[in-house]
């Protein structure tokens, strides 16, 4: 019989290995999110280098604030895309949202009325998406891209394609949640920071989070273990459109007037974000932490382009190409991992 001890300690030292090479800083730097920061914090340090304004503080306020619209819509992206989704559509809820609570408050209602009434349109929005993708088996790009024009198109009607810029008695405070500051940081960003505390919580420290996580993984297996498919796939839709349909509200208030061009063509910026700081477009994995930088580096390209006097029409291309990059990081990295 062999001696049970050499097994045993050949364990021992395994793990022992295993401890001093996975170390909590080797796994920080394995994060993509991780190097998408450090990106973005050289092309801030360059441009400041190479500038004279992009480090002012009222260039630094700006793209803060205007990183931080892309940031709320892609929290939800990033659940849609962790559960194995997709979701072309949020840029539509966005303009959909923002003139419900225009047309609401210019009627004379109240802010908080509006707000009420543009998250409900919006989780609404999110619900039929969540309903035909989970119950019907619709792919979710055929689904959301259909409500991409659909959700718009309501906006139309609603507005009869008119500006709204006349919100009613409580217009300050609308103006003051999107487009005012505390401290010095924009009200956008501290929603950005709030709600994606909270995200994270319910991604890493809830049951929904895990099963979230758990669909996008292996959906097949998800159901074999008693999870509601169905419903936390609706669920993760009306999340998505709900971070939307704050954004929308944010925006009504930064822009002073809403129209119904109001986000167009954001989903291509939302999901370069997610994709960039390192979520998986085949589902069971992505950060809340990569959303924000990979927003964050997408607005320094974006403001690079204008303050070097580089056409802005370039900014589709570096988008395109760093989600083009980003994906095959991911698969170069995945095929490393198998072999």
């Amino acid at each position: 019989m062999s001696d049970p001890k050499p097994a045993a300690q050949v364990a021992d030292m395994a793990q022992a290995i295993d401890r001093q090479t996975n170390t909590r800083l080797t796994a920080l730097f394995a994060e993509q999110a991780t190097w998408v920061f450090l990106a973005a914090v050289l092309a801030a340090l360059i441009l400041s280098l190479a500038t004279d304004t992009f480090a002012s503080p009222q260039n630094l306020f700006n793209v803060t604030r205007n990183f931080a619209f892309v940031g709320l819509v892609a929290l939800g992206m990033t659940v849609v895309i962790i559960s194995g989704g997709i979701e072309l559509s949020v840029g539509s809820v966005v303009c959909l949202s923002a003139m419900v609570q225009a047309i609401v408050m210019n009627a004379g209602f109240g802010f908080w009325t509006g707000a009420v009434l543009a998250l409900g349109a919006s989780a609404m929005v999110g619900f039929v998406n969540g309903a035909l993708i989970a119950w019907l088996r619709m792919p979710s790009f055929v689904v959301t891209l259909g409500m991409l024009s659909i959700a718009r198109s309501l906006a139309m009607v609603l507005s009869d394609n008119r500006m709204i810029y006349e919100f009613g008695p409580d217009q300050d405070l609308l103006f003051l949640l999107g487009g005012g500051s505390t401290f010095g940081i924009a009200h956008p960003v501290i929603a950005l920071v709030g709600l994606g505390m909270l995200t994270a919580f319910l991604l890493r420290w809830t049951r929904w989070g895990t099963h979230v996580f758990a669909i996008g993984a292996n959906e097949r297996a998800a159901v074999l273990t008693g999870i509601a498919v169905p419903w936390v796939k609706i669920s993760v839709y009306v999340f998505a459109a709900i971070m939307a349909g704050v954004t929308g509200i944010l925006e009504a208030g930064w822009l002073g007037g809403v129209t119904t061009n109001l986000g167009q063509s954001m989903e291509l910026a939302v999901i370069a974000a997610t994709v960039i700081g390192g979520a998986n477009l085949l589902g069971g994995s992505g950060t809340v932490t990569g959303a924000i930088v990979g927003a964050a580096l997408i607005e320094i390209i974006r403001n690079s382009l204008i303050l070097l006097g580089i056409s802005t029409f370039w900014q589709g291309a570096f988008v395109g190409f760093f989600i083009i990059l980003a994906v095959a990081f991911d698969r170069l990295r995945a095929l490393r991992s198998s072999r």
